[in-house]
């Protein structure tokens, strides 16, 4: 095992309403292995990166402070970030989002050396809305063990929760990853990418903020979001390091352009949807493709029928 055990790999950038919090959390950590807390700060116009500084000053041993000279994005600020972690796993704690169990480290760290057949750990967490009101953690019966092949249909965990063994990433993921919206979840499937589990641990450690941050207008548009997936799919599929995961991969690259169609429709940008659908019949050469399409396209015409009829009796 290294020195540094882990990595709290932190991205902020004019976070100064939530920047401390978010610091505090990963400083009351209670832990029998040294860690380290890297902070990518991307040229902050406020005063994030005054309030940085100062934690930086009072804790050198333990924050390792990345300043940005200009603003890069938030893909290129996560690849230098994350390139500066020298612990043997990392955890995630954006600068807006913050921890509340002082166990959380100790707590997957001690899971993760016990059971070398899992590369990441994630938790249960609480969602903060701006408004100030607070949800969850969830109540559900999500599975306690997944993999590889769940998590590359979609990204089921809270970033802030994360924990995994520390994978560099490849020499094309750092060239593609500061042109996408986040890096996170490809980084996890590179982690499982040659084997290993996912496990959940049900119960909440930190709290999560929905509604803020870059991503929230993104989230508000599903085909946005099934765009940005797709976009990352096909990048590791043209990437040799997942070549054992090609079959997985397309599978998966279809399903979701399956999913696409329906939300286009759903969007009413029936253009888009249709020029997809013809892509994806010269590449399968199937029915069901037309099916769904019809499918989806009906249910979108028949809610416009009858919020128009609605619109002209209430008139």
């Amino acid at each position: 095992m290294s020195e540094i055990c882990v990595s709290i790999f932190m991205l902020t950038y004019n976070q100064e309403n939530f920047i401390a919090q978010a610091i505090e959390g990963v400083l009351i950590q209670e832990t029998n292995f040294s860690y380290q807390l890297v902070i990518g700060d991307d040229c902050s116009t406020d005063k994030t990166m005054e309030i940085c500084s100062n934690y930086a000053s009072k804790h050198p041993k333990k924050i390792k402070l990345l300043l940005n000279e200009k603003n890069i994005g938030i893909g290129a600020n996560y690849v230098k970030t994350y390139a500066e972690c020298d612990g043997k796993y990392v955890a995630i704690c954006d600068g807006d989002d913050y921890w509340i169990d002082p166990n959380k480290l100790q707590k997957q760290v001690d899971f993760l050396e016990e059971n070398p057949d899992y590369k990441i750990i994630y938790t249960n967490n609480y969602s903060l809305f701006p408004s100030g009101k607070k949800t969850g953690p969830k109540k559900d019966d999500r599975p306690l063990t997944t993999d590889f092949q769940d998590l590359v249909l979609g990204n089921y965990m809270a970033s802030v929760t994360v924990l995994f063994k520390n994978t560099p990433l490849t020499y094309k993921m750092k060239k593609w990853i500061p042109t996408s919206a986040y890096g996170d979840w490809p980084t996890y499937l590179l982690v499982l990418n040659r084997g290993g589990k996912i496990f959940f641990m049900n119960e909440p450690t930190a709290v999560y903020r929905k509604d803020f941050g870059t991503s929230t207008e993104l989230r508000k548009t599903k085909s946005k979001m099934g765009k940005i997936n797709l976009s990352i799919l096909e990048m590791l599929l043209d990437d040799e390091t997942f070549k054992k995961r090609k079959e997985i991969l397309k599978a998966a690259i279809y399903r979701l352009k399956l999913g696409l169609i329906g939300s286009l429709n759903k969007e009413h940008n029936f253009y888009d949807s249709f020029l997809l659908l013809i892509r994806l019949s010269l590449e399968k050469g199937d029915w069901v493709i037309l099916r769904r399409y019809i499918s989806s396209l009906k249910r979108t015409l028949v809610l416009l029928s009858r919020l128009d009829k609605y619109s002209l009796n209430s008139k």
